[in-house]
């Protein structure tokens, strides 16, 4: 399905599974979205197998093959269950679960994972796995949260920092049309970074710039119901959060920086997939140069 509006094409949606229930939940919503967009259904276990070689027997190694397919078989037997007419494929990679999704959306498409692996830490509100996918992907990552079967809201929220998260904001316009749902864009000022500054006194152009926003997507999308809020606070990530409450899905400009051990996500966002009370979907905006972290 193509959007010729904007050029925005949603591909096949990508999920992974482990065999933990947030990994099950994850792929149940991905195939609601599959669906939605009258795309392909396609599910990975990473077995990491290349990586065990030289620490587990024969026979190990062969349980884990044997596990791995047994769990792609049930998760996709649940969600055909679920969508009838939805395609579904599946794959059992050898390579670790973070690196199994990556190539898996090397074409394109949306990868989704659960908001929880199978790791001994119940605190980590997010997998290691989630958070590298999130911080490496070069196509749109969508973490799920929010409970299950929980009614809908019919609002897609859209987080703004400025004219640069156009196409995140595309994304979140597509989203909700394919939901039926309402648009609400929401632009967060982080006082304690105007504080004193002349750009606070006059406004700092923000406004403009979320007004500019909201009217090229009502010229794309003329269908659809686009509000435009700014607030302001001294912790933006708190007030997306608290947004997040009121919408079926979170899309924002997953920003990345480089960092020694390759890249991480933008403070805020990092919160976001943390503590978020919907699916959370990052827009890959991969950039060397720094950027603030203020929506």
């Amino acid at each position: 399905m193509e959007n010729t509006r904007s050029g925005l094409e949603l591909g096949s949606v990508i999920v992974g599974v482990d065999g933990s229930e947030p990994a099950r939940r994850a792929a149940l919503w991905a195939s609601d979205e599959a669906a939605r967009r009258r795309r392909p259904l396609h599910i990975v276990y990473g077995s990491d197998i290349d990586g065990r070689l030289l620490y587990h027997s024969a026979e190990d190694l062969e349980r884990v093959r044997a596990a791995g397919r047994e769990l792609l078989e049930g998760t996709a037997e649940a969600v055909q269950n679920r969508h009838p007419a939805l395609s579904v494929t599946r794959e059992f990679s050898r390579s670790a679960p973070a690196m199994s999704l990556r190539r898996a959306a090397a074409d394109g498409g949306t990868l989704v994972v659960g908001n929880r692996g199978l790791g001994g830490f119940q605190s980590l509100m997010v997998g290691s796995t989630g958070l590298k996918v999130a911080a490496e992907a070069r196509t749109p990552v969508i973490v799920v949260r929010g409970m299950e079967n929980e009614a809908g809201k019919g609002v897609v929220l859209a987080a703004v920092r400025d004219e640069r998260d156009l196409d995140c904001v595309r994304h979140a316009a597509r989203a909700a049309e394919l939901r039926k749902a309402s648009l609400r864009l929401l632009h967060v000022r982080n006082v304690l970074q105007s504080v004193g500054s002349v750009a606070r006194t006059l406004g700092d152009g923000h406004e403009l710039t979320l007004t500019a926003v909201a009217e090229e997507i009502r010229d794309e999308y003329p269908s659809l119901t686009v509000t435009a809020d700014t607030d302001e606070s001294v912790s933006v990530a708190s007030v997306l959060v608290e947004a997040s409450r009121h919408a079926d899905l979170l899309v924002m400009g997953g920003r990345r920086s480089p960092g020694p051990i390759g890249r991480t996500l933008g403070r805020a966002t990092h919160s976001l997939v943390h503590h978020a009370h919907c699916p959370v979907e990052l827009i890959p905006q991969h950039s060397d140069e720094p950027r603030s972290e203020a929506s």
